[in-house]
């Protein structure tokens, strides 16, 4: 009896944790993550976030912001790459109904327009590096926070690297800490014609091109400073955009000196 007893509960416990391994591989990215958030499938009514609650896996497999599984598959070689990652971003003036009152199915803040490579995240005010509105790709958004982007042309992200000559500018730049220079640095990369050195073009926006590769540089005070290198992939149906990204670097948060 002691026997049967035994290998019934060996039977049972075997059973309970095969279980709780299929429900772990059947969970969405977030949950692998071990991220704590009410969102619906397609992101829609988030719950309360915190800085830790927000984080994405680097590339979505389900929802409206997830990348195709095309997508996945085309950039499969590209993504076994540390600091690697495939977003979609959506068309702020569609998708962000906080700002533009649309009937948008993202409800959460930016519509999913917004990415932080920092933070991995799609939601609006953590660290947000790049924004997607109006065929335009953007960068610096509140505050003192500023940064500047360049076209590099149609040429493969795997031969961007620390080591080109074209990433020295924006690897090497040092943001200013105090508020009154950061401000000046910002209007500097917003003005018409931005700046230009050793041939490359700075500014705080670009006009998103299919199949062109982009260097950006974000930096947002007391959160994240990030050199990033980036790819427009495609452009889908609904006005998305699917993007590939190499972090190059991170740096640490830069400190901002108020009223300075």
């Amino acid at each position: 009896m002691r026997g049967f007893i035994s290998i019934f509960l060996l039977v049972l416990v075997f059973s309970l944790l095969s279980t709780d391994v299929f429900a772990q591989d059947d969970a969405p990215d977030f949950q692998r993550f071990k991220i704590d958030r009410s969102y619906d499938s397609d992101w829609g009514r988030p719950a309360e976030l915190s800085g830790s609650a927000i984080r994405e896996a680097r590339v979505l497999k389900k929802g409206i912001l997830a990348p195709s599984a095309g997508d996945r598959i085309a950039f499969a070689e590209f993504l076994r790459q540390p600091n690697t990652g495939l977003v979609r971003l959506m068309p702020r003036e569609v998708y962000d109904s906080q700002t533009y009152h649309t009937n948008s199915p993202v409800s959460i803040s930016g519509g999913g327009a917004y990415y932080s490579f920092g933070k991995l995240t799609h939601v609006y005010g953590y660290g947000s590096d790049i924004e997607f509105s109006h065929s335009w790709l953007s960068v610096g958004f509140a505050g003192a926070d500023y940064g500047m982007i360049a076209m590099l042309g149609d040429i493969p992200l795997d031969q961007v690297s620390l080591n080109d000559p074209r990433t020295q500018y924006l690897a090497n730049y040092q943001p200013p800490s105090s508020e009154h220079l950061a401000r000046a640095e910002n209007q500097r990369f917003r003005l018409r014609g931005g700046v230009t050195i050793d041939g490359l073009n700075y500014q705080s926006r670009q006009a998103a091109f299919e199949n062109w590769t982009y260097l950006l540089r974000s930096i947002s005070y007391d959160q994240s400073d990030v050199l990033v290198a980036l790819r427009v992939v495609r452009k889908d149906g609904n006005g998305s955009m699917i993007i590939a990204w190499k972090l190059l670097r991170q740096y640490h948060a830069p400190v901002l000196r108020r009223g300075k």
